[in-house]
């Protein structure tokens, strides 16, 4: 089984790159089984609307995840509780709309998804460990796939081995900034920090930099804006054993027009 995950999908720019770079990606790494992305800030750089997920599910993305954003724009929560194909943090409190974890099904496979958020500099939040272990529970011998929408780097790291031999992969998103550690953790897991970012990478983290220095320099209140400078698709190509459902094969994706 070959999956593509895209990471944090920014706003109008990001969905531009998926659209424009998603074909190439079939062409030269695919093709792929299941094609994921997170949309957590794919409408204007925070939320995402019913309009906006059409859209990429157009493009032919089979399953999205979420974050702390997912709830930002007025329709997030009820999209969340009627679309089976976006999943929320799982460690949310029962009562927030939407699910945590959906079973994909195409061309006679199965694939579990999920997605947690993490605790360290982040808002407060069920355990994702503990969280974790009843995803793990409700997938059965489907194979999961995690998405860990978290801050530090020590709590993606923690999880992923804590998960290690149990989960198929575990990816980490929330930075936007992707990183260079993809690996097969030693019992199986496919791993890297943070997928990256989807969107305008001439910006600090998918705003304009001219919206973001000031705060920086004056600390006042500024309104950030999405920037489309640069655009990249960012993500990860992962291998899965048919046989154990872990992984064989983990490569990071960072393409541009240009390159």
């Amino acid at each position: 089984m070959r999956i593509l995950f895209i990471g944090d999908i920014m706003g109008s720019p990001g969905r531009k790159a998926a659209a424009a770079l998603l074909p190439r990606l079939r062409r030269e790494l695919g093709p792929f089984d299941f094609v994921l992305a997170n949309c957590e800030n794919s409408a204007a750089g925070r939320g995402v609307t019913r309009k906006v997920a059409g859209e990429l599910f157009a493009l032919g993305i089979d399953g999205m995840t979420g974050g702390n954003h997912i709830w930002d724009k007025p329709e997030g929560a009820a999209l969340l509780a009627e679309e089976p194909r976006i999943v929320r943090p799982a460690n949310y409190p029962e009562e927030c709309p939407g699910r945590g974890l959906m079973i994909l099904e195409k061309n006679g496979l199965r694939l579990a998804v999920a997605s947690l958020q993490g605790r360290v500099y982040m808002p407060p939040m069920d355990c994702p460990f503990k969280r974790a272990d009843g995803l793990l529970e409700e997938a059965g011998e489907t194979p999961l796939f995690i998405d860990f929408h978290a801050e530090a780097t020590s709590e993606k790291k923690a999880l992923a081995h804590y998960l290690d031999g149990r989960a198929a992969v575990v990816a980490g998103t929330h930075t936007h900034v992707q990183t260079a550690d993809e690996q097969i953790l030693p019992r199986g897991t496919a791993y890297i920090t943070d997928a990256g970012m989807t969107g305008g990478h001439l910006s600090s983290i998918g705003m304009k930099l001219d919206t973001v220095i000031p705060k920086f320099l004056t600390g006042m209140p500024a309104k950030f804006e999405v920037s489309g400078d640069g655009p990249a698709l960012n993500g990860i190509v992962v291998t899965l054993n048919d046989a154990s459902g872990l992984a064989e094969e983990i490569v990071r994706v960072n393409i541009s027009p240009e390159n």
